[in-house]
C-alpha cells in the first residue's frame, strides 16, 4: 500500500519541478518585443483582470448614474404635475369668479329694470329630496323676507319663499311638484297654470280645450296668482300631446346653476291692480 503513495508523491514533486523549470526559463527567455515571457504572461493576466474589473465598475457606475438621473426626472415630473394641478385650480377659481361676476352683473341689470323692491341673496344650500325641490338663501326675517315672496333670476322665475328664520329662508323652486304659478302663452295670450313635475321640468295645466299651444311657445308669468310679478319668463313649450292635452315646458331658469337670486320684498301688484306691500 505504501508503493502507490510514494509514486503519487514523486509525481507531484515532478510536476512542481517542471512548472518551476518552465517559470525559470520564461523569466530568462525574452519575447519578440524584448520583454521576458514570464513578465508578458503575468502582465497579460493582470491586464485581463483589470479590463474585467474596469468593465464591472463602469457598468455599476452607469447603472447608478441612470438611477440618479431617473430619480431626478421623477422629481422634476412630480414638480411639474404639481404646478399643472395648481394652474388648473387657479384657472377654475378664475372661471368661477368670472361666472359669479357675470351673474351678479345680470342681477344688477335685472334689478334696475324692474319696478319692484328687491333684495339680492346667495344660495347656501339645497334639498336632498328629489321630489321636493327647495334651496336655502342667506337672507331671512331680519332682512324683511316673509312667506310667499317671489324669487327671481335674470333668466326668469325661480320660486317663492315658503319658510323663514331670522337669518335664512327656504325657497320652493318652481319645478317642485307642489309648486304652481299663473301663466300666459305669449303668442296666443291664453292663460293657464304651470305646475312643477318634480323631475326638473314643468307642466302646463288648466288650459282651455280649444287653446292653441305648440312647441316653441314662450310662457311668462301672468301675475294672477298674487305671488309672481307679471311678465317674467317661465319656460318654453317643449312638447304637446294633443289627445291627453299634456303640455311639457322646459324651464327658463337652469336651476342646477343657480348661485344668486333676487327676492321681491313684499307682494307684487296683482294683474287686476290689487296688491299689498
Amino acid at each position: 500500500m505504501a508503493l502507490p503513495d510514494i509514486r503519487h508523491r514523486f509525481g507531484y514533486l515532478f510536476l512542481v519541478l517542471a512548472v518551476g523549470h518552465i517559470i525559470l526559463i520564461s523569466a530568462q527567455v525574452n519575447s519578440s518585443s524584448g520583454v521576458p515571457l514570464l513578465q508578458a504572461a503575468v502582465f497579460g493576466a493582470f491586464a485581463g483582470i483589470q479590463q474585467i474589473s474596469s468593465g464591472l465598475v463602469m457598468g455599476v457606475r452607469d447603472v447608478w448614474n441612470g438611477y440618479v438621473a431617473l430619480r431626478r426626472v421623477y422629481r422634476e415630473n412630480e414638480a411639474l404635475r404639481g404646478e399643472v394641478t395648481q394652474l388648473k385650480i387657479d384657472l377654475q377659481k378664475r372661471e368661477a369668479l368670472a361666472r359669479e361676476t357675470e351673474e351678479l352683473q345680470r342681477l344688477l341689470e335685472l334689478r334696475g329694470h324692474v319696478d319692484l323692491k328687491t333684495r339680492g341673496a346667495e344660495i347656501i344650500g339645497g334639498s336632498a329630496a328629489p321630489d321636493f325641490r327647495t334651496v336655502t338663501i342667506n337672507l331671512g326675517a331680519r332682512d324683511g323676507l316673509g312667506k310667499d315672496m317671489a324669487v327671481l333670476a335674470p333668466e326668469g322665475v325661480v320660486g317663492r319663499v315658503v319658510l323663514t328664520s331670522p337669518t335664512a329662508a327656504k325657497v320652493q323652486l318652481l319645478i317642485d311638484r307642489n309648486a304652481a304659478a299663473g301663466v300666459i302663452v305669449v303668442r296666443t295670450k291664453v292663460g293657464g297654470v304651470v305646475v312643477g313635475s318634480g323631475d326638473g321640468g314643468l307642466r302646463l295645466d288648466y288650459m282651455s280645450a280649444t287653446a292653441e299651444v305648440q312647441a316653441g311657445d314662450q310662457v311668462i308669468s301672468s301675475g294672477t296668482d298674487g305671488i309672481y310679478p307679471k311678465g317674467f319668463p317661465i319656460g318654453i313649450v317643449d312638447s304637446v300631446e294633443r289627445f291627453g292635452r299634456r303640455i311639457v315646458l322646459r324651464p327658463a331658469v337652469d336651476f342646477s346653476k343657480l348661485e344668486h337670486v333676487l327676492v321681491v320684498v313684499g307682494r307684487p301688484p296683482r294683474a287686476d291692480g290689487e296688491g299689498t306691500e
